[in-house]
């Protein structure tokens, strides 16, 4: 049996979450209150298609909402709670939202937000606290029934890209206008790909904002196929090793970041954290220097799965014992996937041969809301494209080189970071790094690197000559770094995502880069 709302009618007792406090939230009770949630909700108007946009932090309100809108035939939002005011406000209007929830932590950007839209105050609602001008998020719930409700249909989740590059777009689907538990067959999602079961003891700790389209997709199939969630507010080291040995956790999704931080716990704390009872620690959404992936898999066990997709779609995927034998891969095609690599003009190219990496699905394909010319633009016949760079070897392994508009072109030589950024990573004195051209007048572009140290070592010119000593013996010399800055935090998103951006264009003010 798979579906959440099936499985707490038949064990309403089934521990369905462990929030970030610990507390422990039974699946019927998870049950009545998102039936709660859809009744409110349609009592205030909302129709199938209609939009909810949630600004949360990981917690049951986010399940709540997820497992109401996915009965109801809703659209769900996940707004990135990192965003400012008009940002939020720009994605709340964006999508037609009918409703509109934060937390209480994000009151001053969520007010700025929806006063800067005059959005319905009848449609704001406050999670953990007051904020002026919402109502109490257990309104919606209040005096409603916790049945089933009627005419239930599946709903979505709509996720914005990250805007790194532009306008963040809603990439939405059409709603399948089937019943919640017809569509059963895809509960499981990417945890079946990865050989995980329904319960057989299974629990899946959530480390990562919710707002990631990966990390609700995960956590949204592990919670419809009976295994417990663990969740996690703000993701430290110790403490996911701590939860992991508590609570035997067996899955998660994680990012490289975090695994760079995990390998920074000291080697005789370690051996204190039991790991015997994982079995799928699937990471995803930023290159993984293959050094630290190694590390991981020596410490873990060849439990350090990997894909490659977008919230657009995928992918590719690649087991421990699979990544070892071809080192470097995202993987291979998913059962239900094509990936091809094509040129520029659209042909399709030879095993070895670096070009746009292209993906289908057999499941159906996407739309940027409202923006018909940015989804024209993704595909070419049935593929589409989120910018990637890579290669296919013989045997259908994908490799990626970076992303297209990342690549540094100088005096002719195509250079991707990635690489560059996967050696310097394992200097010994390097917490993070970012790697980008900036503008040289005979060149076009030379390497740069962004450095930031870790934690008590400081920046100086001694440290930036130390580094780059030290890439001279494991990179080629047009890769090197010409020069090295240095910053105290380097502009990530928790699920690792890197805001390139805002490194590379203070250099590039008043030029234009060719790419």
């Amino acid at each position: 049996m798979v579906g959440f709302w099936q499985i707490a009618q038949a064990n309403p007792d089934h521990l369905a979450i462990v929030d970030s406090d610990e507390r422990h939230v039974a699946a019927g009770e998870l049950l009545a209150s998102c039936n709660q949630l859809v009744h409110g909700l349609r009592a205030m108007g909302l129709e199938p298609g209609d939009a909810v946009a949630m600004l949360l932090p990981n917690s049951v309100e986010v399940f709540e909402l997820f497992l109401a809108v996915s009965q109801a035939g809703f659209y769900l939002i996940p707004i990135n709670w990192h965003l400012v005011g008009p940002e939020i406000a720009y994605i709340v209007s964006d999508c037609e939202a009918k409703v509109f929830v934060s937390h209480a932590r994000f009151a001053t950007e969520a007010t700025a937000a929806a006063d800067e839209i005059d959005f319905p105050v009848d449609g704001r609602f406050a999670v953990g606290g007051d904020i002026p001008g919402f109502r109490a998020y257990d309104e919606l719930k209040a005096g409603q029934s916790a049945d089933m409700p009627a005419d239930r249909q599946a709903g979505m989740v709509m996720n914005y890209t990250s805007g790194t590059t532009g306008r963040p777009k809603g990439v939405r689907r059409a709603l399948p206008g089937i019943d919640p538990e017809a569509a059963g067959n895809g509960f499981g999602g990417m945890l079946f790909m990865f050989g995980l079961q329904p319960f057989d003891d299974n629990v899946h700790i959530v480390g990562s904002p919710l707002y990631h389209t990966a990390v609700l997709v995960f956590a949204g199939s592990a919670i419809h196929i009976g295994h417990t969630l663990v969740i996690m507010d703000k993701w430290t080291p110790n403490d996911m090793m701590r939860l992991i040995d508590t609570y035997k956790v067996t899955n998660t999704h994680m990012v490289p970041t975090q695994f760079v931080r995990l390998l920074g716990i000291p080697e005789d704390e370690r051996t204190k954290y039991d790991v015997s009872s994982l079995r799928h620690m699937v990471h995803a959404a930023a290159p993984c220097p293959p050094d630290v992936k190694r590390q991981m898999i020596e410490w873990w066990g060849p439990v350090i799965d990997e894909y490659y997709a977008a919230s657009e779609g995928g992918g590719t995927i690649v087991y421990a014992a699979e990544w070892l034998e071809h080192p470097g891969t995202v993987g291979r095609a998913w059962p239900i996937s094509e990936v091809v690599i094509l040129d520029d003009d659209g042909n399709e190219l030879p095993a070895g041969e670096i070009g746009t990496v292209y993906m289908h699905m057999m499941t159906g394909n996407f739309e940027y809301f409202k923006d018909k010319d940015k989804t024209d633009k993704s595909f070419k016949g049935k593929f589409f494209t989120v910018g990637d760079v890579g290669f296919l070897d013989p045997d259908g392994w994908l490799f990626l080189s970076d992303r297209k508009i990342d690549m540094i072109i100088s005096g002719g030589a195509n250079i991707y970071p990635a690489e560059i950024e996967s050696e310097l990573i394992m200097h010994p004195k390097v917490a993070d790094v970012a790697v980008f051209g900036v503008p040289h007048e005979d060149w076009g572009e030379e390497v740069k690197a962004v450095v930031e140290p870790i934690e008590g070592v400081g920046a100086s010119p001694e440290l930036e000559a130390e580094i780059l000593e030290w890439s001279a013996t494991r990179l080629a010399k047009f890769k090197r770094p010409k020069s090295i800055d240095f910053t105290t935090e380097m502009p990530r998103d928790p699920n690792g995502k890197l805001y390139k951006r805002k490194l590379r264009d203070p250099y590039w003010e008043g030029r234009e880069r060719a790419i």
